[in-house]
């Protein structure tokens, strides 16, 4: 059932196509717009290919468009993640050797970003915090690799977005607003989530910390995530508006930065979805833009 509550202009609410396990990319899309969304974060898994395909059949591509103008649902993001300073220099070089078919597709699709994984030594796990990740080592890697993505995806003009997550090199606002100064391309963007901001201890400071991160990267943002958490600040699959962030700060210092694009829900369990819809388009709907206050929601 399509929700009963509209965003403001200029934002639309979304979802990673992933949330939803379907036999065909049709029935995917049909679910989502059914929920009264208007935009995703696609992944090429759900077509049975990997994430960072080595070729993309064009009849793929073609039904994939015709789909998104069908449902009015705008390709917001494509994620081209993989571990960006894997121990072992061919599987970077793996990921980086692909990019440019995800950028072509990107293209061809209206999407205008590629999302990032800044990486971790970890060789298993690309999302998992190893301690050499700290290291001038892991720094130099990252950097190699971000430059090298620039120019693997340059003729495409396409974003490349990178979200400061605990488990990676980049794993606060402070390390991203390095690596953007260091970099200095207008291409390289900020994907925002409030989730990734947060520490243990940290649950009652969640304004003042989410304000500082908007400090340093409110004018980059090409992306916007939505991801709740539960009292141990895991991620455990309940939708927002059933944890712990304060969606009303968060929401707040979006519309305060300027941002007028997707905000993407992810981490949350498929049947989490509809009530989560419906809070954050109501808190969305809700946000008082005159006066900078949004009123206190009540969870679903």
């Amino acid at each position: 059932m399509t929700a009963p509550f509209t965003a403001p202009p200029g934002c639309s609410l979304g979802i990673f196509a992933k949330t939803f396990p379907r036999s065909t990319p049709a029935a995917m899309f049909e679910t989502i717009a059914a929920l009264g969304l208007r935009s995703i974060q696609f992944n090429f898994s759900c077509c049975d290919l990997p994430t960072l395909p080595d070729r993309i059949q064009p009849a793929l591509l073609e039904e994939l468009r015709a789909l998104s103008l069908r449902h009015a649902l705008r390709v917001a993001a494509i994620s081209a993640t993989f571990n960006l300073i894997h121990p072992d220099p061919e599987v970077r070089r793996h990921g980086l050797d692909r990019l440019p078919v995800l950028a072509e597709a990107a293209n061809f699709l209206h999407c205008p970003v590629l999302t990032l994984c800044t990486g971790t030594r970890d060789a298993e796990d690309m999302w998992r915090a190893h301690p050499d990740n700290a290291s001038p080592a892991a720094w130099r890697d990252l950097r190699n690799g971000i430059d090298a993505a620039l120019t693997a995806t340059e003729s495409s003009g396409i974003f490349l977005g990178i979200e400061p997550e605990p488990g990676n090199v980049v794993d606060s606002a402070r390390t991203c607003r390095r690596l953007l100064d260091e970099t200095n391309s207008p291409r390289m963007r900020v994907v925002m989530d409030p989730a990734n901001l947060l520490r243990p201890g940290d649950q009652n400071r969640q304004a003042e910390i989410m304000a500082s991160a908007f400090g340093l990267l409110g004018d980059s943002i090409t992306l916007a995530h939505a991801k709740e958490l539960g009292p141990e600040l895991q991620a455990d699959g309940r939708g927002p508006g059933r944890g712990i962030v304060e969606w009303p700060s968060y929401l707040g210092l979006l519309r305060d930065s300027g941002y007028g694009g997707a905000i993407i829900l992810h981490g949350l369990r498929e049947e989490e979805t509809a009530p989560a819809v419906l809070y954050l388009l109501r808190a969305m709907a809700q946000t008082d833009s005159a006066t900078g206050g949004i009123k206190k929601l009540a969870s679903p």
